[in-house]
Parts: C-alpha cells; structure tokens; sequence
C-alpha cells in the first residue's frame, strides 16, 4: 500500500441503515452493486452487496431474540451465508457442502436462529468466500445485552482492504496462487466503516465494535483520541478489561472497546508500519459532553461458557503444513494442509461427545501467520503459564509458534475448522469436527 492510498481515506464511509430485527422477518438480498470504495470524485467500483449496499445492512437483535432471515441470492452465481461467532444450530451455519446445499442464482433460503450471545458478530458469504467476500458479500450483526452498557454512542468500525485498479474496479486474480500459497490476497488500498456516520462530543463515553473483514490482511490498530479498554473479543466479554495498546486483528476477529472521548478533534484509526502510519479512517469529534465524568470501564456481563473438564481431555494436534518457502508435505495435495492434509475428506479431524473437553494444540509450521476459526464454538486461548485466557472464535497463531486452545465441544454437528485467511483456506487449509 502507498501512503497516498492511506491518507485519502481519512473520511470514513457509512455503513447501510440500522436496522432492528428484534424477532422480525427480515429479507437479505445478495445482488450486484457499484460502491463508492475509492474517495468521492473518483469512479465507483461493480462489487457484490447485501440490499443494495457494501457493507451489508447492521442486522441487530437483543439477546434471546430470534433472527428470521429470508436470504435471496441474485449475484448470478451459487451463495450462502455464515453468522460468524453465533453459536447456533447446525443446520443455519451456512457452510455448503456441509451443513446445507449451496443456494443456487436465484434461489432462497430460510435461516432462523435464536442469539444465545450478546456481543459483536458479522455475517458473510461461505461459498467462494475468498471471492464473495472479497467482492463485498458481508456486513455486521450485533445482539445486544439485555442491559446494555451505558455509552452516548454504539459505533461499528469494519476494517477492510481491496484490490483496485487505477478505473476503480476491483482487480481480478481472487484464485491467484501466488497470493494464496504467501499472505493471500492483499489489497492496494484500506478504509475503515463507521456506522452510524456521526460526530462524537469530547467527553462522550463511546463503544467501539471493531471487525476485521478483510479476506487476508492481518491489522494492527492503534486508536488515538480515546482513553478506554477493550471489554470483549470475538463478541465474548472479558473478566478483565484491558488495555487498547497493541491491538492486533487477525481476518474475521472482533474487539469490543469502551472508551471516553479526549480528542477535541477526532478519534482516529492507525495502521502502524515499519515507515510512516497511516490513517484508516476518523471520527470526528464536534462539542464538549459536561454532563459525564469519567469512571472506570466496567466489565460486560458475561455469555454463557461450559467449563471445561479438566479430569477428561482429549489431546490433539494440529499442524499447518505447506506455503511459499516451506518443506514440502509428502501428502499434501494443494498449497496447504493440516497434518499432512489438504481440503476437506469423508473423515473429520475428530467425532467428539456431546459436552467433551478437547486441548487442541495449534503449531504453525509454515512461514506465515494464520487465522484459525472454528465455527458453532469458542475457545479459551491458554497462556504461556497455562491459564485460560480469551474465550474467541479465532486465534491467531504467528509464523513457527504453537498454541494452545482449549474448547468444550457442546454443539451437535459437523463443524468447520479452517484457516480465516480466506485464501489460505481456499488453498487447502481447512478440516472439521463432529460432535454427536
């Protein structure tokens, strides 16, 4: 990325309407649409969309509320879609092949699901998702707390990257195997989406629902004109919060932040390099809140989590194998692979019992990092010094490092394990499990 791609993003871009489900009906219309991605003045790109916009529209429900969707899919070619982090019923995963057939052009699909969770979570395309995806097929879904938190704002931040052309559109290539057998595919220019699109007051305590959409870059983010902690990753709350610095989000990972406003100018949002930094996108910050005083950040209340069983472990591995610059596996028949496997067979990585405690360890052989996800669960990331920490849906796990996660299976099914780097997974790197 250059730095002029960068800095004339710093006005950011809204999302679509807010819209309010709370147990309603709701159409969700996948079709072509033009985009303005690029600064105002410049062309449009031809993407794809939900109800006519990229970013897809904020889907919103409380807790315990049931989401009816009736999906439509009018982008000329076979679609799904996948509520990332919700941890619901099999059958509405949205995952081809596997938890339902692929929606052919001009088919529907009915997808109904109760929230279990209160957090951030965001919806997308699984099927060619590195493509789908790629082209616009996504937007953010958000349950809110049956007593929600008390901010002067609720504000949703995707972080994204596309690959454009100097016309504006986006550049073709979505199954280069360069891209996927490296970092993936990397685009040339980065925004930041803000919804709604409002100026915030000095003063004001806001919260801050970052999303990495993007199919493969990994973000490190740094905020400035706040003073606040992260509350919840992967739309699952924190015991602890913790502090905002060295933020980093891997494709598909979320992070809660509350925070006070201290800028009289902005909230920015900084994508460190080893050059210049570079601004991904702002709030602007218009007024002085005198009302509020500061306090401390309180802890959201928590989701529901099975304990694990620590007395009956199941002990796996596993091992990510294959790239650019790397021994080749014997096995391997794609770019990637998991112990020695590549893609998807008859035979899952592991059939658990209903409620089963597994310690999955996690090594990266390769010369990459990787975004691990595993669907209709969540995990605990265990520490160096063994305790459990974060309770997410992804993890990443850096370039010849190991780690280890620890996961109560309690959701029945076939459920996907892959890489989140969508290119990676579209070049081998992805298995599943089944519970009973």
């Amino acid at each position: 990325m250059n730095r002029r791609d960068f800095l004339i993003t710093t006005c950011v871009a809204a999302l679509a309407p807010r819209i309010t489900l709370a147990s309603a009906s709701f159409e969700l219309v996948a079709q072509p649409v033009n985009a303005q991605i690029l600064p105002e003045g410049d062309p449009t790109t031809p993407m794809l969309g939900f109800n006519g916009s990229t970013p897809g529209p904020v889907l919103r429900a409380r807790q315990g509320d049931t989401f009816d969707i009736r999906f439509l899919n009018q982008i000329g070619e076979g679609s799904a879609v996948h509520w990332h982090g919700m941890r619901i019923e099999n059958a509405m995963d949205g995952v081809p092949g596997m938890t339902q057939k692929v929606v052919e052009r001009g088919a529907e699909f009915e997808y109904s699901f109760r929230a279990p969770d209160a957090g951030t979570f965001w919806y997308h395309s699984h099927n060619r998702s590195w493509e789908q995806v790629a082209k616009g097929l996504y937007g953010p879904l958000i349950v809110e707390e049956r007593t929600p938190p008390d901010v002067d704002h609720d504000l949703i931040v995707m972080i994204d990257d596309w690959r454009v052309t100097e016309s504006g559109a986006l550049a073709d290539g979505f199954d280069n195997r360069h891209d996927q057998a490296h970092q993936g595919r990397l685009g040339n220019f980065a925004r930041a989406l803000v919804e709604p699109n409002t100026p915030v007051r000095r003063g004001d305590r806001v919260r801050l629902r970052l999303i990495n959409v993007a199919t493969d870059r990994i973000f490190p983010i740094k905020l400035e004109g706040i003073d606040g902690k992260i509350v919840a990753f992967d739309g699952m709350p924190l015991p602890n919060p913790q502090g905002v610095s060295n933020l980093i989000l891997a494709p598909a990972q979320r992070a809660d932040i509350i925070a006070d406003v201290t800028s009289a100018d902005q909230i920015a949002f900084v994508f460190p390099t080893r050059d210049d930094p570079y601004l991904l996108g702002e709030i602007p910050v218009e007024g002085v809140n005198t009302t509020r005083q500061p306090s401390e950040v309180p802890a959201l209340p928590p989701n529901e989590q099975k304990q694990p069983d620590f007395d009956n472990v199941v002990a796996l591995t596993l091992t990510m194998q294959g790239g650019a610059m790397s021994r080749p596996v014997s096995t391997q028949t794609d770019i990637w692979a998991f112990n020695g496997q590549s893609g998807l067979t008859d035979t899952p990585l592991h059939r658990f019992e209903r409620d089963q405690t597994a310690r999955i360890r996690l090594m990266n052989d390769t010369r990459f990092p990787h975004g691990i996800h595993l669907h209709g669960h969540h995990f605990f990331e265990v520490g160096a010094d063994g305790s459990l920490g974060a309770f997410r849906d992804t993890t990443l796990v850096g370039a010849g490092e190991t780690r280890d996660i620890v996961c109560v299976f309690h959701n029945p099914g076939k459920w996907l394990l892959h890489c989140h780097m969508l290119g990676h997974q579209a070049a081998g790197m992805k298995t599943w499990v089944e519970v009973a």
